[in-house]
């Protein structure tokens, strides 16, 4: 087992991991002057040439790129990585732990995660209290610049780390994790800087003579509660990113199927100069970790991406809570949950874009996204040209270990954990004995060795069936065709048979049925594409969230989500002295 500095010194070789990539690095002791001091810049601004991080695509002619990350891969598959909790900046190790393996190869450990104790629960809240005076009060650019620094060290020392951390422990294929783990992650970081800077400059717009008025971004008064899922390491990133960037501390409850990736990117915080403390770091029982947290009177905000079922029972447990007083303050709930996210082609539409649109919205990342394609209207027109090209790019989809030198390329991997496989894999049985429904294409599923799941088109008769108002998180496709001059009634139905609102596209060339769909679904999707793929938004672009039952749409990717993790005070200074108290009114 290889283990950090409280148990035994990493060995870095041309085997092991990179320099620091798994071990703690922290900031020299502050000076409770030098924290209090804040610096006297006027206006400070974030680096001006803030772009997109650059996606490198990883064509077979950037062999250097391909070399650099197979040489990553081996990093953490040579030996079984032990991770702790990082309480107050401190490593814990626990005897109850729970493994962490490469879902495409269930029979590899890739690492042992200590499982935090209720003792432990405690004490990282009791850390994240005592970390806030101190950096609350540090100037916001010394914060940015800590997030900014370790946007760099991801986008350079860090990249092929990242990437094979990300692939191994959540079975991405090495462009989605570029995109995930390197590009929207890097993106966050830096973007939330800016948008920081840009929330500080707003200031009332009016005065009166005698008089400044100015607001004051407070941090939230308690502790953020970040609970992080397994998909997008550039989610974890931001869950806990954007608070801390605004003063708060955090209590980190990443997925048990994320760690790795997670607890890499933490070092990198700390490697940056993130502060022993302001994100604490506790693996363990979502439930005995929530129960703690949540009766805290101190917690001030949850930050939380998953399931829309856990998410309302966070939301019913705060909110008694609340009712109970035992809160100092009203929580903030930032929550972004699940999805049932919709093509809707018209007649007129770009079969063949529509359709490798399609295939990609449904089946990149195996469909886990919470953009994910999931339901497709089709109309009857075009459907068998449609159905046709469909099926013979489904066909050419490669499936394999995305984290295997054999299979490096391959376009899909496996879902992330064996209770997926089996929801997915009883929804394809279910199939196939439903009348209402047709497997088109697809249909297989094999957890020999890892958890694999085919990608699947089924077509069902009835607009109103449950596959077209269920959440699979997985590459099922359920499509609907209607008849083509039903196309706004279809619309009408699109909207009522889910209770979700997170993302959809419309598929035309027609600019009237353009303009119909996206007024008639204004409500329907929180992300709206016009003839471009439900999945892909990228930070500073497009505004990331849905509403209804998909979350509370506080944009992740803007700097509306920033305004969430303040508390404003506003600051009236009177230069002038009054000589009476009554108004002239009172002598008339």
């Amino acid at each position: 087992m290889l283990r950090s500095s409280a148990r035994a010194t990493l060995r870095i070789t041309s085997r092991a991991l990179t320099t620091r990539a798994l071990t703690s690095v922290r900031v020299g002791p502050v000076s409770r002057l030098a924290v209090r001091s804040v610096s006297q810049f006027a206006h400070a601004k974030i680096p001006p040439n803030l772009t997109n991080e650059p996606v490198r695509d990883f064509s077979f002619k950037d062999q250097k790129d391909w070399d650099l990350l197979r040489a990553s891969i081996t990093k953490f598959t040579d030996e079984t990585l032990e991770i702790p909790l990082v309480i107050g900046g401190k490593k814990l190790y626990r005897s109850k732990t729970i493994p962490q393996v490469n879902p495409a190869k269930h029979s590899q450990v890739l690492a042992t995660i200590s499982q935090a104790t209720n003792e432990d629960v405690q004490s990282a809240i009791d850390a994240a209290k005592a970390a806030k005076a101190s950096w609350s009060a540090m100037p916001w650019t010394d914060r940015a610049a800590i997030f900014l620094k370790a946007a760099d060290l991801i986008s350079t020392k860090y990249r092929y780390d990242m990437l094979a951390a990300t692939m191994l422990g959540q079975g991405k294929n090495v462009y989605q994790a570029e995109i995930d783990a390197v590009a929207e992650l890097i993106d966050f970081f830096k973007y939330n800087a800016k948008y920081a800077e840009e929330l500080y400059q707003q200031q009332p717009i009016s005065t009166t003579a005698g008089v400044w008025n100015r607001a004051e971004y407070r941090p939230l008064e308690g502790f953020v509660y970040a609970v992080t899922p397994f998909n997008f390491t550039a989610i974890a990133a931001n869950l806990i990113g954007a608070p801390a960037l605004m003063g708060n501390t955090v209590v980190w409850k990443p997925s048990a199927t994320a760690v790795l990736s997670n607890y890499l990117l933490l070092n990198i915080l700390e490697e940056a100069g993130l502060p022993a403390g302001v994100i604490n770091f506790i693996p363990g029982n979502p439930v005995e970790v929530t129960d703690i947290v949540l009766a805290d009177k101190d917690f001030s905000a949850l930050h939380f991406t998953g399931s829309t079922a856990v998410f309302k029972n966070l939301y019913s447990k705060i909110a008694n809570n609340v009712a109970a007083d035992k809160y100092r303050d009203y929580p903030r709930i930032v929550g972004e949950t699940g999805g049932k996210n919709f093509h809707l082609i018209h007649p007129s539409a770009s079969i063949d874009h529509a359709v490798l649109s399609s295939v990609r919205g449904a089946y990149e990342y195996q469909g886990q996204k919470c953009s994910a394609l999931s339901r497709l209207y089709v109309p009857e027109s075009i459907w068998e040209e449609f159905k046709n090209k469909f099926v013979a790019h489904v066909g050419d989809i490669s499936i394999g270990n995305t984290s295997a030198p054999e299979s490096l390329n391959s376009f899909m991997g496996p879902v992330i954990h064996e209770a997926s496989y089996k929801k997915l894999s009883n929804a394809l049985e279910e199939a196939q004995s439903d009348p209402e429904l047709e497997i088109i294409i697809g249909g297989a599923h094999d957890n020999s060795n890892g958890f694999f799941i085919q990608p699947t088109l089924i077509k069902t008769t009835n607009p109103n069936h449950k596959f077209l108002s269920t959440e699979f998180f997985g590459p099922i496709l359920t499509v609907y065709t209607y008849p083509d001059t039903e196309f706004e009634n279809i619309i009408e139905s699109i909207d009522s048979v889910t209770s979700y609102g997170l993302t959809g596209s419309i598929f035309a060339r027609d600019r009237q049925a353009i303009r119909i769909a996206e007024e008639k679904l204004r409500y329907a999707a929180g992300n709206f594409y016009i003839n471009d793929k439900s999945t892909g938004a990228v930070v500073g672009q497009q505004w990331f969230g849905g509403a209804r039952a998909s979350g509370t749409n506080d944009k992740a990717g803007s700097g509306n989500i920033l305004s969430r993790f303040v508390s404003v005070r506003n600051i009236k200074e009177n230069f002038y002295e009054i000589n009476d108290f009554k108004y002239p009114s009172n002598y008339h």
